[in-house]
């Protein structure tokens, strides 16, 4: 019996009141074990004395909740530490972007991303139609998005998907994977639109050295 894990997280707000709303998505494998590579991770957190705790890549980044007592030096290690992490992982992923100058409202959000999300789903039918059972995990944080993601999956993967809204303890490093995942992606649309912020090239550095660096590593896993 073959199960495929499906874990999503987004970068926006159903206010639109960012540039980009992003959503990824973390596709693994159940027969692929995770045990390895985390093992690996905390190891080498207790051998940096990092603080073995839940990777939330925007507050990281900009020093807010749960890291606001973190100097930037430790908070680059935690992120070069997860980028080391997320190079072994065995998964692949997608990270689906909607301009938000495209819509005026919520609604007009959830629409557009059902539709990028049902897009997907068809291109990777065959794929996903190989699994007898898929759980999609998604924490109903954004309103416009749990919908968008409840019809998508309803109208495309109906006979063998369910929503779940928490993962099991062991994998909850691939919800974390999705959250880098939409940071990298944003940080590339930002780079690409001369919109960078200045604490993104502090964490990530030129555009240069971004794109042959972390992108690179993030877009080798692509779907």
């Amino acid at each position: 019996m073959r199960e495929l894990s499906i874990f999503i997280d987004e970068s926006g707000s159903d206010g639109l009141d960012g540039s980009y709303y992003l959503l990824a998505l973390v596709l693994h494998e159940q027969g692929d074990s995770l045990e390895r590579a985390i093992a690996q991770y905390e190891q080498s957190l207790r051998d940096k004395g990092l603080p073995n705790a839940p990777l939330h890549t925007t507050p990281l980044l900009y020093h807010k909740k749960g890291y606001e007592g973190m100097d930037e030096e430790t908070r680059k290690r935690l992120l070069s530490s997860f980028r080391v992490f997320f190079r072994h992982l065995p998964i692949r992923h997608a990270c689906l972007a909607l301009d938000t100058k495209e819509f005026t409202s919520p609604d007009d959000v959830m629409v557009g991303m059902r539709r990028s999300l049902v897009d997907f789903m068809f291109d990777h039918l065959e794929y996903l139609q190989g699994f007898d059972d898929i759980k999609v995990y998604y924490d109903d944080g954004q309103n416009s998005i749990a919908r968008a993601i409840h019809g998508a999956v309803e109208y495309v993967l109906s006979k063998n998907a369910v929503i779940l809204k928490k993962a099991p303890p062991a994998d909850y490093r691939l919800g974390q994977a999705a959250d880098y995942i939409c940071t990298v992606e944003l940080a590339a649309l930002r780079y690409r639109d001369k919109r960078t912020t200045a604490t993104g090239e502090k964490f990530f550095g030129s555009w240069s050295r971004f794109r042959r660096g972390v992108l690179k590593e993030v877009r080798a896993k692509r779907m």
